[in-house]
């Protein structure tokens, strides 16, 4: 057998194609954009309206419960004063002092609704006086908004500036245009930081934490925190129950609007978020969640406002995205 190399005579066959330029491309994956499952789903739980069985049903429960309880505590203390009355009464003290703390809660709650139909009432009156331009429609929002920031000293300089100025105008508009930009923008910039807080923490999470339902979890918890932080920056502070009803009418608006849906327009204008969901599902969910978070934010920030953004623009849910995202992963600038 002959030793050496072997040459195979290739004349015969095609010139393989020349550099890299040739080459077929890559075929993409075919991996759905992130659609912010988190978010909607939180903003779904939220807005949904119980139905009249289930009012009922949860009604007789705890009013049932509520008489049980009552009832075990009293027979629990008149036995107890029956064998040891010194620490019958102390018992009875304390079921006592129980039931006037339930008082009180039940009161700041009744303040808390008044105080939200308050600013209701504001928010109203200030759209008819943008409508009629009328200067006393304006002085008298104007009234209203100094007495419900009268106490609060972050207020006092856009307050102090409003009288100051207010008191030379002669235009309903004009005068309107001060209160909003003196007094509300601090609040708006105050109110603007914590939804971009609410925005990073969402987003984060969804990134980082792969268990089950926990997104959906945060998303839901960390929108109740900012809408009630929203309402108070504004001056309507809510307790439990007032929270649960400004949070239902954002979230209810927002269902409504289709503003819980992404599009592909929205998602290229958060950071890319096409092509971040290519590069990794979880980030570019987080990235969505917290888009969506922002638009609460901003939606919360138009209903607790005593006036509508028309002097001020308003906030941007990119620019608040931007924000949150450079907080999440540092600021060099």
């Amino acid at each position: 057998m002959a030793k050496g190399p072997v040459l195979i005579d290739l004349d015969d066959a095609p010139a393989p194609e020349q550099g890299p330029e040739a080459a077929a491309p890559v075929p993409e994956l075919d991996i759905p954009a992130p659609r912010g499952q988190a978010m909607q789903s939180a903003a779904r739980l939220a807005a949904r309206r119980p139905s009249r069985l289930m009012k009922w049903f949860w009604g007789l429960l705890l009013s049932l419960t509520g008489f049980v309880i009552s009832l075990a505590a009293w027979d629990f203390a008149v036995g107890l004063i029956a064998r040891m009355p010194l620490l019958g009464y102390a018992v009875t003290a304390l079921i006592a002092a129980f039931i006037l703390v339930l008082l009180v809660m039940g009161l700041r709650e009744l303040a808390a609704f008044s105080r939200l139909g308050r600013m209701d009432v504001i928010h109203r009156a200030g759209e008819a006086a943008r409508a009629s331009g009328e200067l006393e429609d304006a002085r008298a929002v104007i009234g209203q908004i100094t007495r419900l920031y009268g106490g609060r000293e972050d207020t006092r300089w856009g307050r102090e500036s409003l009288a100051e100025k207010g008191a030379e105008v002669l235009d309903g508009d004009a005068l309107l245009d001060i209160a909003e930009r003196d007094v509300l923008g601090p609040l708006d910039g105050a109110a603007m930081r914590e939804v971009e807080a609410a925005a990073r923490q969402v987003a984060m999470v969804t990134a980082l934490v792969p268990l089950a339902l926990a997104d959906v979890a945060t998303a839901l918890t960390s929108n109740l925190r900012m809408i009630r932080r929203i309402a108070e920056i504004y001056g309507g502070r809510s307790g439990v129950l007032g929270n649960w009803r400004l949070t239902r009418a954002v979230m209810t608006h927002l269902v409504a609007t289709g503003a819980v849906a992404v599009g592909d327009d929205f998602l290229s204008s958060i950071a890319g978020g096409g092509v971040l969901g290519k590069i990794s599902r979880r980030f570019g969910e987080g990235v969505v969640n917290g888009a969506l978070t922002a638009r609460v934010g901003v939606a919360a920030m138009e209903v607790c406002r005593p006036l509508p953004f028309v002097a001020l623009k308003r906030p941007s849910v990119t620019a608040l995205v931007r924000g949150a995202l450079t907080g999440l992963f540092g600021d060099k600038g």
